[in-house]
This record gives C-alpha cells, sequence and structure tokens, in this order.
C-alpha cells in the first residue's frame, strides 16, 4: 500500500514521528518539508530539554507520553540512544506539594504509569543527592521518565521513512496550501508546488501562519521560557556520562533541573508570561550562524533579570551546584519558544470544512510519539484506537478562538503551568465571555459562576443559604467532605438538590449545545447518523447514540422532531455539529439537509420537581397533564407572552420540562416562571445540585463517563441502540469485541469519603489499581457519596468490594445496582 499523497508541514519531533508512524502502516508516499536545516530545524524540538514526565491529570496525555517513552526507548540513530531513562523526581518542599504529590501518584496508579512510588524525604535525597538535606519533605519517583534526545529523534524516525520511500526536504518553506472547492490539491513552496492528498500541519511555533492559509484559527500562543545550561559543577566535575540522576521537578518553584555531563540544565516558568509574535522569531535566510543554538529562529535573548529567583531557589536546594566562590555559570542561558493552548491539550484532527488539511500542533516532546501515533491511526484507519475529543481540533466554541482571549487564557497557564490547581478553578481573567439571559437574575440571587463551553453558569446561589435553617429543612443529608472535595462546594448545594426532590427548582441549562437539522431529507440523514428511530410522529423525543465507525461511542444526543422536516437535537458541545455537518457533506443529503446551531440565539430554562406541573400549566392553555404531555415529548405553545419549545424530558429524575426560547425572551421567561413558582416553593438551582441528581438517578455525562474509547454495552447504554436499524456504526457494533470492562456505580462506606474524578480503584485490600472514578458526587437524597468508574467485568458485579485511592487514604465502596434512586421510573413518569 502507497497511500495517498501527504505532505507533512514540519520536519521537528512531530513530523518526523507522523512520517515515521504513517509509512510504518503502509502509507509510503510522504514527503517531509521544513523551512530551516535538519536535523535541528529551528522549532522548539532543536531547543528541547528533552525533560519527559508522563504523569499528567488528563488521560489521554498520560497516554501519549507512555507511548513517546515506549517508542523512544526502542530507538537509537548512529548507536547512540534516543532516550534516557534515567527515572522522574517530582520534589515537595510544601505540605501543600506533597499532598499534591499523593494526588499525582493517584493519577499514575488510574493511567496505568508503570513503577510510580511516593518517597519521604530521607527516601527523596538519595535518589537525588544533591539535595540539600531539610529542604524537601517528600517526592514522587517514577523510574521511566527521563530524558528524550529529540534531534536524535527527529534523524532516527526521518532516516526510517525515507528507507521505507518517504523524502523530506530541508530548507522548504511553504508559503501557501492549494485547494480546489472543499479538497486540498497540494502546497506551493519556495521551491515549487507539490501535488498533496493529504496535508498535515505539524509546523509547531509557525501553525498558526500555515493554519491561517487555510482560514484556520488555533488557540495557539507561542510563549519565551527561560532555560539555561551552566558551566561545569563540582559535584558532576569528570563525568563521563549525560545523564546518571533522575530529571527533577521542583513546581513549588516552577523549575526543573536535567543532568548533562559536567553540566546542569535548569528551566524555570518563574517569570511574567512572554508572548512571542511569529513575525519576532527571525527567519532561517536572516540567520547568519545555522549551527548555534543563539541562531535558531525559537530561541529569543535571555532575560536575566528574569533568573534571579530561580538562581536562588537553586542555591537553597541543590547548593553543591555552586563553586567555592559561591557562583554558578550560567554558560549558555536563552528564552525558548514552546506552544501553549487554552486548555493544556494538543490541536489535532482534520479541518473542519477543507478535506485533507490536518493539524497535529502545540505538541511538546513528551508527547511527540504517542500523538503521531494516534494521527497515523486516525488517518490511515479513519479513527485512532484512543479518546481524542478533548484534543480535537474543532473542540472550541467561536468566542474561544479570539485572538484576546487565546492569549490572555494561554498566558494564564504559563503562569500556572506547576501550580496546584483544582479541576474546578475558574480562570481568573476575561470573564464573562458568554451569559445567558437569565444572568442579571442569578447574579442577584448571588450565583457562584463557574464557566461552561465559555457560557458563565451557575454553581449554587447564596440566596438560597436561607434555606439551611429554614423549616424547610427536614433532616437534609449534607456531608462534611475535606478541603480539596469541599474547594467550590457548599452546603448550599444540598438544600438546591433537596428542594428539587421535594417542591420544584429552576436550572439554566442554556450552555448546553441546541442544533436544528431541517430539510426533506432530515429524517434520512438522522437516522443515518443516531441509533434511535427517527421516524416518528411529531412531538417525538428520542435519546439515543452516535457511533463512529468501529461502534464505540461518539456522543449521545436527544433528537425531538420539531416537524415534518425539522428536528432539534440537544448535543454536547462543537464537536457533535463538527461530526453531523462533515458527514452530511460527504453524503448524498448535502443538498436537502441543513445543521445549525441555534445554541448562540437561544436559551433554556431546566424546570423540575414534583411541582414543576402546577408552575407550568397556570401559565398556558396548552395541556401538560400526563396525559396530554408525556415523558419523552415536545409541543410548541406559549408561556404566557413567551413561545417556547417544551421538551418533557428530566436529567435529574423528577417530573419536569426543558423550555427553549429565543434570547429576547429569556428574561421574560425567567420571571415568569419564578413568579408562578412563588407559591410552590420554587428556587433557582445550580450545577453542583444538578450533577448530584444525575449520578443518583443513573445518567451518564458523555466525554466524563464514557468516551470513543468504550461501546454502548459497557457504557451501560445498550438500551439507547436499536439493531434492527441501519446507522453509521452499525457493523462495527455487530464486530466489536466482548467487553472487558464496565461503567460502574459505586457506593461509598464513609459518609464524607467524597471523591471528585480521576481517582484509582483498586480490588479491595489489594495493592494494584485496576480501574478509575470518571465523575464523583454525593447523593443528599440517598445520603452517601456516589461515583462512576470503569472496571474490570470481574468487579462490575453489585456488591463487589473495591477501594478508592483519595490522596494517601483509601475509601472503601461497593459496587451499586442503578439507577440509586427512583429504580421504577415513577417520580419522573407521573
Amino acid at each position: 500500500m502507497v497511500g495517498p499523497k501527504v505532505v507533512l508541514v514540519g520536519a521537528g519531533i512531530v513530523g518526523a514521528s507522523l512520517a515515521d508512524e504513517l509509512t510504518a502502516r503502509g502509507w509510503t508516499d510522504v514527503t517531509v518539508l521544513d523551512a530551516g536545516p535538519l536535523p535541528a530545524a529551528g522549532g522548539s524540538t532543536s531547543h528541547a530539554p528533552g525533560v519527559v514526565f508522563q504523569t499528567n491529570a488528563s488521560k489521554v496525555m498520560t497516554d501519549f507520553a507512555r507511548y513517546s517513552v515506549e517508542k523512544f526507548s526502542a530507538l537509537s540513530w548512529q548507536g547512540q540512544a534516543c532516550y534516557l531513562p534515567v527515572g522522574g523526581l517530582e520534589i515537595a518542599t510544601t505540605p501543600e506539594r506533597a499532598r499534591e504529590l499523593q494526588r499525582r501518584y493517584g493519577f499514575a496508579q488510574s493511567w496505568g504509569v508503570a513503577g510510580a512510588q511516593l518517597l519521604d524525604a530521607d527516601e527523596t535525597i538519595r535518589r537525588f543527592d544533591l539535595l540539600a538535606p531539610g529542604t524537601v519533605l517528600g517526592g514522587l519517583y517514577v523510574p521511566e521518565d527521563g530524558i528524550a534526545k529529540a534531534v536524535r529523534a527527529v534523524s532516527a524516525q526521518l532516516d526510517r521513512a525515507v528507507e521505507r520511500g518517504a523524502t523530506v526536504r530541508a530548507r522548504t518553506e511553504v508559503l501557501d496550501v492549494l485547494t480546489s472547492g472543499d479538497r486540498v490539491t497540494g502546497v506551493r513552496t519556495s521551491t515549487g508546488d507539490l501535488r498533496a492528498d493529504v496535508v498535515v500541519c505539524c509546523a509547531g511555533l509557525w501553525g498558526q501562519r500555515v493554519a491561517s492559509m487555510v482560514g484556520q484559527r488555533l488557540a495557539l500562543t507561542p510563549l519565551a521560557h527561560q532555560f539555561a545550561w551552566t558551566g561545569p559543577v563540582p559535584p558532576l566535575a569528570g563525568r563521563q556520562t549525560e545523564a546518571v540522576r533522575p530529571v527533577l521537578r521542583h513546581q513549588d518553584a516552577d523549575l526543573y533541573y536535567r543532568e548533562n555531563g559536567t553540566t546542569v540544565g535548569i528551566g524555570s516558568y518563574r517569570h511574567r508570561p512572554m508572548p512571542v509574535r511569529l513575525e519576532d522569531l527571525a527567519a532561517w535566510s536572516d540567520v547568519a550562524d545555522m549551527d548555534s543554538l543563539h541562531g535558531q529562529p525559537s530561541v529569543m535573548p535571555f532575560t536575566p533579570e528574569d533568573f534571579a529567583f530561580p538562581l536562588e531557589e537553586t542555591r537553597r536546594i541543590l547548593p553543591s551546584l555552586f563553586d567555592e566562590r559561591g557562583e554558578l555559570e550560567l554558560a549558555n542561558p536563552f528564552n525558548g519558544v514552546f506552544s501553549f493552548t487554552t486548555d493544556n491539550l494538543p490541536l489535532l484532527g482534520p479541518h473542519a470544512t477543507l478535506d485533507g488539511f490536518w493539524t497535529a500542533e502545540a505538541v511538546w516532546v513528551t508527547h511527540s510519539a504517542g500523538v503521531a501515533k494516534a494521527m497515523a491511526e486516525w488517518l490511515v484507519d479513519g479513527q485512532p484506537s484512543q479518546d481524542l475529543h478533548g484534543c480535537d481540533v474543532n473542540r472550541f466554541e467561536v468566542a474561544q478562538l479570539s485572538p484576546a482571549w487565546v492569549e490572555a487564557t494561554n498566558c494564564q497557564n504559563f503562569v500556572e503551568v506547576y501550580d496546584i490547581i483544582h479541576p474546578l478553578q475558574p480562570p481568573a481573567h476575561s470573564r464573562p465571555l458568554r451569559t445567558s439571559p437569565f444572568y442579571d437574575r442569578e447574579a442577584e440571587l448571588g450565583a457562584v459562576f463557574l464557566p461552561a463551553s465559555g457560557w458563565e453558569r451557575p454553581q449554587w446561589y447564596e440566596a438560597n443559604a436561607r434555606l439551611l435553617d429554614s423549616p424547610r429543612n427536614t433532616g437534609w443529608h449534607i456531608p462534611r467532605p475535606d478541603a480539596w472535595a469541599g474547594h467550590l462546594w457548599s452546603p448550599v448545594v444540598a438544600a438546591e438538590a433537596a428542594v428539587t426532590r421535594t417542591d420544584v427548582a429552576l436550572y439554566d441549562m442554556t450552555a448546553l449545545k441546541r442544533l436544528e437539522v431541517t430539510g426533506p431529507g432530515a429524517v434520512a440523514f438522522l437516522q443515518s447518523m443516531v441509533t434511535g428511530k427517527m421516524d416518528k410522529s411529531v412531538g417525538a423525543v428520542t435519546y439515543c447514540l452516535m457511533l463512529d465507525e468501529s461502534g464505540s461511542v461518539r456522543s449521545d444526543v436527544t433528537v425531538a422532531r420539531l416537524g415534518r422536516d425539522r428536528f432539534q437535537v440537544g448535543a454536547n458541545g462543537p464537536l457533535d455539529l463538527d461530526w453531523l455537518q462533515r458527514h452530511l457533506r460527504a453524503s448524498t443529503y448535502a443538498g436537502s439537509v441543513q445543521v445549525r446551531d441555534l445554541t448562540p440565539g437561544t436559551c433554556c430554562l431546566g424546570i423540575w420537581g414534583p411541582n414543576a406541573r402546577d408552575v407550568v400549566q397556570g401559565l398556558t392553555d396548552a395541556d401538560f397533564s400526563h396525559g396530554g404531555f408525556k415523558y419523552f415529548r415536545a409541543q410548541e405553545c406559549y408561556l404566557g407572552t413567551v413561545p417556547v419549545t417544551a421538551m418533557r424530558l428530566s436529567y435529574v429524575g423528577e417530573l419536569g420540562y426543558e423550555l427553549y426560547t429565543t434570547a429576547d425572551h429569556g428574561l421574560v421567561l425567567w420571571d415568569l416562571l419564578m413568579a408562578a413558582g412563588a407559591d410552590h416553593g420554587i428556587i433557582a438551582a445550580g450545577r453542583g445540585a444538578f450533577n448530584a441528581l444525575r449520578i443518583e438517578k443513573g445518567y451518564r455525562s458523555y466525554g466524563t463517563d464514557m468516551t470513543p474509547e468504550h461501546g454502548p454495552d459497557e457504557a451501560g447504554l445498550a438500551f439507547a441502540v436499536k439493531p434492527d436499524l441501519e446507522f453509521l456504526g452499525h457493523a462495527g457494533l455487530v464486530r466489536r469485541p466482548a467487553a472487558d470492562r464496565r461503567l460502574c456505580l459505586l457506593s461509598f462506606e464513609g459518609p464524607d469519603d467524597l471523591v471528585l474524578g480521576s481517582e484509582p480503584v483498586y480490588p479491595a485490600g489489594e495493592a494494584g489499581a485496576v480501574g478509575y472514578v470518571t465523575s464523583a458526587a454525593y447523593s443528599y437524597t440517598l445520603g452517601l457519596p456516589l461515583a462512576y468508574a470503569w472496571l474490570p467485568t470481574g468487579l462490575a458485579e453489585p456488591g463487589a468490594e473495591v477501594e478508592v485511592g483519595w490522596f494517601g487514604a483509601r475509601y472503601r465502596a461497593v459496587v451499586t445496582a442503578e439507577p440509586a434512586f427512583d429504580p421504577e421510573m415513577k417520580r419522573i413518569r407521573c
């Protein structure tokens, strides 16, 4: 198999790794282009210190790093190793960091990082004996972390790709991407045009420029980062090998270290963000000394005033690096430029509308081979073998691509790169970015807002604190979480959950994606894309899945038929819109169906609770009785003066409705419902209560509880698949092997044993983790903590006892039948 003509723009670590992975899979008509000389082309790869720490809060990033370590460990170039497995040591110098290392150890256990160990202070110093006694409290050691020799890895992988038939062209700058209609046809370079069926942007810092050639914005900012190679240091005098001690990360001070023969490299993030404009990067044609580090376009002048703290902190924890005069020579310091993204994940995948143009950007050496493998699978096989939804270049809302927001977010990410960040921690800038029509009313009620897809979404309302001491509190279950689980949590959440169960509550659902599918081919097109029956009566609402070709879960959606040729799709985000539009464009329905995003111009309120019908019925002449408006039905009507699309759905397990209207009517709708609900005990409730109620009712959250790594059966969603229908993924579903793991509900023994997600799960009394938590919440209805977790099928039966790692503790839990609340569905269908 020769495969299509592929041009890779950029021959750094990503382009070289991708050339190797593609040619290994039989796509050998590959041309790799770079504007610079090779193998050190002058981008971030050329000056990268190569420090590799595999453990990450993100599963996919850890998977990328694990594969990179595995691959580079087996690579050599001209007899020299491409990876030095010296180990990695993260140290704690504060109690807060010591606790954070326990959490990071949990990530290592959850994601399968081999050999991770928590060390006490003495063990930490034995691992890195240059550390001054008394300066550390402990450490996290991973034996297979180490140093990637990036330029060697580039050479080794390009050599293998060329042996299989690839072509590599140095000093060849891409000036334009050539297209015809909605397809890539080639590239225009400084040495002529090249035809191509596929163009992959692996241009690193210059990715923005290449992407702009096809009208694509990237949520990427190049930022300068300080690094210095010292002169020879006393403890390493006479050293013949490059490195013996582990790479060292001192995150309390935003520093890292690695040995390099008789010298040491010091990297620092303890300085002001320094975003770099592409026009500030030198062109290779302007560089006099091609072999000089300081001649590389991605190397900026060193700013010594920003390095004062790193030197003093190094003197404190590694005093032996300084000579007898108390000095440490910085023989080769520089500010090296790297790419940052707004969510700290790479930008991968196909262009939204231009077939054949792909992106692989904002990838650091640590993750490069793993990213290349995933990209090669995606290109050659049509889909990657792991979940990449969080890395998809099309994952952003339009508002999240504004240059001002991107730069501000990336500068903040630089500042926080080693900070201890709570998973719910909101950004400290550029807020509000998007607001629903209800925002002012919510603020008046003391809403504590957390962002979701840029929207300000209430987590709880301080106005409801009064309920805790009111007669309505009939003994509500209120946990006492520890400081970490209780951060950005309030007892008010318990009140909001309880009132939803006993009376009625109003939830702002505007942040959820709403799509409209219209046209004479709408029924047939949707039927080809989802697992439920679409040709139902007008007013029918169907919960179903979108699958990829292998039968894996691409998303879960609700589809409401509002007219003969008009449907509203409740989706999970921009990727669902991209998925539908991409397949529509390639289908026979392209001329008869339109798919558009309704979200920005509309809003939604969920009104749920036993009194929800009484509140709404008094506002309309439409029939909201159980017989007149059944579960999973929709109708268009007026509530007072407000035209709404009402759907009888509930993600919290109570009677109620999702009420949609246009943004101009939103504020009136809020006021109308709150006034009508006053006699029924109505309150506004936030996402904290919502999440707790949905977990106890057995409802999953796509992207967290299930991803494209999972099939419907093991995710507990087989009921949403109609196997007698034809849809995308049907054949793959039939071929799908039996699952060896399942999504399970856990209930915890300790009443205050709250977790948040990503924690490791162990068989009771055993040392090795076999699964991980996806999402969790306290069940205010049942009075105990709950969590979803992926477990081996042998542990997936109700009654199986497990333990969940929580920092340095183990929480006892048991696999529980679901749903934990109202399994007969009596409350929701009354």
